[in-house]
C-alpha cells in the first residue's frame, strides 16, 4: 500500500473511535486485520460502515482498511461510517455536499450519562414514603 496513494481520517461514537484508510482497489473491508463480514457477523452492520460508499456511488473504488477500538460493535461500525464519510471528502471535496444532505459527516453526540449520587440509577429515583 503506497501511502501516497491513500486517504486517512478519524471517526467516533459513543466511547469507539476508528482509524480509516481509503486505498484505491475493488471494494475490499479489513476491520483489525479481519474481512468485514467476519468482524460484524450478520449482524447487518457492514451495510452502515459502507453506507459513505454506496452514497457517492464510489462502492468498488476503494478498499478499506480500519483500525477500531473502544465501544460496542455497533457504536465502532457508526465511528468506521465517519471515518469513510471524512477520508471520502479529503479524496474529493465535491462529494461533501452529497454526503452532508445523507446526514454522514455529522458526529452523534449522544453519550453515557453520569450516574449521580442520591439516586438509584442516572435518573430513577428511590421511592418516597411520607410516613
Amino acid at each position: 500500500m503506497n501511502l501516497k496513494d491513500t486517504f486517512f481520517a478519524c471517526g467516533s461514537r459513543k466511547t469507539a473511535t476508528a482509524k480509516v484508510w481509503l486505498a484505491p482497489g475493488s471494494g475490499r473491508v479489513k476491520i483489525n486485520r479481519r474481512t468485514g463480514p467476519d468482524y460484524f457477523g450478520q449482524t447487518g452492520l457492514l451495510e452502515v460502515v459502507q453506507a459513505p460508499f454506496r452514497v457517492t456511488g464510489t462502492k468498488d473504488r476503494f478498499d478499506l482498511i480500519s483500525s477500531v477500538q473502544g465501544g460496542g460493535i455497533s457504536a465502532q461500525a457508526g465511528a468506521i461510517s465517519l471515518g469513510v464519510a471524512r477520508a471520502l471528502v479529503i479524496y474529493d471535496p465535491e462529494l461533501r455536499k452529497t454526503l452532508k444532505s445523507a446526514e454522514l459527516l455529522k458526529r452523534d453526540p449522544r453519550e453515557k450519562e453520569r450516574m449521580k449520587y442520591g439516586l438509584a440509577k442516572r435518573r430513577k429515583r428511590f421511592q418516597w414514603t411520607k410516613r
